[in-house]
Formats: structure tokens, C-alpha cells, sequence
């Protein structure tokens, strides 16, 4: 009887969780003109044909210096990611760089760091998906945050997320179920993770 009780309370509040994910997926569109920052990162999956359009619309307005597009796939070319964003060429020639190597939101946070490195830029706006930025943040920040790097969001909407009661569209409700389960699995394992040491990312030292 214990066990059902504990089954039911721990069902509860995953539901309550749900709901308060969904609530902040929806809370973050219509986007808000961010502050301008040293570069911007546009993360490729689902939708990124309008994840790429909104990022060069901001590189356009001159929000940022340059583009990093994160988990480019790697049978696409340059001239195949400039008609899907839509951009200006002697912008997109001169200011966008294409990642190869991000597969996954993992990668893209390892990507961006680097990039960042390379760039020696101190803030970021990023760009993904209204339900993917959540866990893309967690990712992100989890490696740029120690290495003194800010990140900015510009969330694209999704329009069956966005609507109401999007619960009764299936391939929404699963989709939301999905993010916000792989979202708990990312912040319990920062939780576990922050009980410990963790490694520094910024480059050591050489000097005496």
C-alpha cells in the first residue's frame, strides 16, 4: 500500500512538472529583441529552417558579429545551409561558420564552447527550438558558464506547442512529454553532478 502511495505522489508531481515545463516552453514566444552579444549560435534538428532564418535575421540586425549553425549535417554544403536561412551572401560568406562535429545536444554545447574559445567571444545568443531551449541551456551552460562565457535565448515557436490545449494533439503531447523527460534527465545529473568536482574547462596556465 506504502508503494502504491509513493507511486502515486512521485506521479503527481512529474504531472505538476509537466505542466510547469510546458508553461515556460510556451512563456518564452513571442521572442523579445535580445541584447546584442559578441556571436550567435543557431542549433540544427527538427525546424531548422527556422531556426537558421531566425538566426540570420539577427545577424542581419547586427545583433551579433558572427554565426556558428552547430550540428550541420555533414552531406550538406555551405550553399545548401545559405538557401534554407535565407541570408545575404556577402554576410553569410564572411560571418557564418559551419559545424560538422555536434550530433547531439552534447555535442552542440562542446561545439559552441570551442567556437567560443576560438572566437574569444564572452556572450552568446542562442537559437534552437522554444521546447528544446530548456534542456540546450542546461547543456550549454554547463560548459561555458565556468568558462566566464553568458548566454542569451531566442526560442523559435513551435505552432502545435503553442496552441492551445496542445495535450489533445498527440505527436504534441508526445513531443513535450519527451523533452521534459530528457530535461529531468539532464538537471538530475547536473544536481549529481554538483556535488562534486568538476574539471575547468579554461585552458591551464603555462606561466611559472
Amino acid at each position: 500500500m506504502k508503494s502504491v502511495a509513493a507511486f502515486l505522489v512521485l506521479a503527481f508531481i512529474w504531472f505538476c512538472g509537466l505542466l510547469a515545463f510546458a508553461d515556460r516552453v510556451q512563456g518564452q514566444t513571442p521572442v523579445r529583441a535580445p541584447r546584442k552579444a559578441d556571436g550567435i549560435v543557431v542549433l540544427t534538428g527538427a525546424g531548422s529552417n527556422q531556426r537558421l532564418a531566425a538566426a540570420m535575421g539577427l545577424l542581419e540586425d547586427g545583433y551579433g558579429r558572427r554565426v556558428l549553425v552547430s550540428g550541420v549535417n555533414r552531406q550538406a554544403s555551405r550553399e545548401d545551409i545559405r538557401n534554407v536561412s535565407r541570408a545575404v551572401r556577402p554576410l553569410y560568406d564572411c560571418c557564418v561558420d559551419l559545424g560538422f562535429t555536434a550530433a547531439d545536444t552534447v555535442g552542440n554545447a562542446r561545439e559552441t564552447a570551442d567556437w567560443a574559445r576560438a572566437m574569444r567571444y564572452e556572450d552568446l545568443i542562442v537559437v534552437t527550438a522554444d521546447y528544446h531551449m530548456p534542456r540546450a541551456m542546461l547543456e550549454l551552460n554547463a560548459v561555458l558558464r565556468p568558462a566566464g562565457v553568458t548566454t542569451q535565448t531566442y526560442a523559435v515557436p513551435t505552432r502545435a506547442l503553442n496552441a492551445r490545449g496542445w495535450w489533445r494533439n498527440p505527436a504534441a503531447a508526445r513531443l513535450m512529454i519527451t523533452e521534459y523527460s530528457k530535461y529531468l534527465a539532464i538537471l538530475i545529473r547536473e544536481l549529481v553532478l554538483s556535488l562534486g568536482p568538476r574539471d575547468d574547462p579554461r585552458p591551464k596556465s603555462t606561466q611559472p
